[in-house]
């Protein structure tokens, strides 16, 4: 199935991050081959850096940093409150003032743990994005990341989420990731399950408290059945019953594994529970467990996902042959998503010509880094994608960031003017011309041409070539 550079520069940019130097030209003689073996490598969508920590390691690490933090503060205060003593004392017996000197204030300039964590697990995941070949299962990853989304500031463990319940099974069977991801401790944080009890249950009648259904609903919502599909007020209630006792151990009390999920019976509804027309009878975190397995095979899951990945990489409106098509191979697999990767691959609609949908902002960030062989700083990239309204890991609501056009199209004048930054600071040395042709190829029109050939500085060159409409889409 040979295909023509031009092809090979539509789908890097469709189905990946962007070309880098050399890629259009690797990938042209098959890019449909080049797609299946990035999906074939063993290691595809995963990270094994070493020096990142679990999930529970960092929400005990910032635990402490808190507390040893409030600690400092408090100290501090209680020493500037001496000092003032000591100051009225001296005044009249100035030996007074030399018995005692308050502690030094902390270090300047240094970077609080838990934005040194984030940074660290920023840094792999757009290393990923940048040093890929093609970049189409990490693209995955970002899209699944999105799907099953936390937030950072609630939990403080959005990248070992994404590392831990989204890597692992980006390529295998959507039931292991949906359970994987309803049961770490960021989704149960951050949608409120670990406060969630049963209020019939032992922890409910002593403490007199009960259900919360964020992530019951969020779950037949957002992430499996999809809104007003087969589901009610009532299944959500009941199904927020059967993850009663679905929680996150204490960090305070348990200095070794606090930030870690447990299944706490105590706070368990009791007695079997009715969801969308079957009855699952009380096995504890079984119960839960069944339920996920059940949602995970059911058709209106293969359909919503279905829909949402071909709106993510082919159009807002996607074609309903390629929903149809990508529902059947859901369904006929079992959700592996692998296969369903390979039949968006596989559909003819994925490779129609033309540009349909408009990059987001961290997926041009990263296009522009990969076109310039810049890695870029980190701290700038994120504050970037957060100036542009995708901050990192911190959607705007449960259901993630939009995945369309006009969600996107008010933010195009600041994408120019961080465009115009950083061609401000490393255009001097770039050359345009050949920066376009690396990111562009063929794709690039001749107005793009001749804008990038008659710019009046190298700077504004390149601020042509990331602004172009053939770079701005995908």
């Amino acid at each position: 199935m040979a295909r023509n550079p031009k092809e090979a520069a539509l789908i890097l940019h469709r189905f990946g991050f962007g070309p880098r130097a050399g890629s259009i030209e690797a990938i042209a003689p098959d890019p449909h081959a080049a797609l299946l073996a990035e999906l074939d490598k063993p290691d595809a969508g995963q990270l094994t850096d070493p020096d990142l920590p679990t999930s529970g390691a960092v929400n005990r690490a910032v635990f402490e940093y808190r507390a040893a933090r409030n600690a400092m503060r408090k100290r501090q205060r209680r020493e500037a409150a001496q000092a003032v003593a000591m100051e009225a004392r001296a005044k009249d017996d100035p030996a007074e003032a030399k018995r005692d000197t308050p502690a030094a204030p902390p270090k300047p300039g240094e970077i609080p743990l838990p934005r040194r964590l984030f940074l660290n697990e920023a840094r792999a995941r757009i290393d990923a994005a940048l040093y890929s070949e093609i970049g189409f299962a990490e693209r995955l990853v970002w899209f699944w990341s999105n799907h099953f989304c936390v937030n950072q500031d609630k939990t403080v463990m959005a990248g070992g989420f994404e590392r831990e319940a989204i890597r692992p099974y980006v390529l295998g069977r959507f039931g292991d990731m949906l359970l994987a991801a309803e049961s770490h401790p960021a989704m149960l944080i951050y949608l409120d399950n670990a406060t969630s009890i049963g209020p019939n249950s032992v922890a409910g009648i002593n403490r007199d408290k009960g259900l919360n259904e964020n992530l019951a609903r969020e779950i037949l919502e957002l992430h499996t059945l999809g809104v007003r599909t087969v589901y009610t007020q009532a299944d959500v209630t009941n199904f927020a019953k059967i993850l009663t006792g679905w929680t996150v151990l204490p960090t305070a009390s348990d200095p070794n594994h606090g930030g870690e999920f447990v299944f706490l019976e105590r706070a368990h509804e009791p007695g079997p529970q009715t969801l969308i027309g079957k009855t699952y009878e009380d096995a504890g975190a079984g119960q839960g467990r069944a339920v996920l397995a059940d949602l995970a095979r059911h058709p209106a899951t293969a359909r919503h996902v279905a829909t949402k990945m071909a709106r993510h990489f082919i159009a807002d409106d996607p074609p309903p042959a390629l929903v149809d098509q990508l529902t059947r191979c859901f369904l006929d697999t079992d959700g592996d998503l692998k296969e369903i990767a390979k039949a968006l691959i596989n559909a003819p609609e994925s490779w129609r010509p033309g540009q349909a949908k408009i990059k987001r902002p961290g997926e041009w960030i990263a296009a522009s880094l990969r076109a310039t062989g810049i890695p870029g700083d980190i701290a700038r990239l994120t504050g970037g994608m957060a100036l542009l309204g995708e901050p990192l890991w911190r959607p705007p609501a449960p259901k993630g960031f939009p995945d369309d056009n006009a969600a996107w199209l008010d933010g195009l004048p600041q994408r120019l003017d961080i465009a115009n930054s950083f061609a401000q600071r490393a255009g001097g040395s770039l050359d345009a011309e050949a920066i376009a042709q690396t990111a562009l190829g063929p794709l690039a029109s001749a107005e793009t041409r001749d804008l990038i050939n008659g710019a009046a500085s190298k700077p504004q060159a390149l601020t042509f070539v990331l602004m172009a409409p053939e770079f701005q889409r995908r």
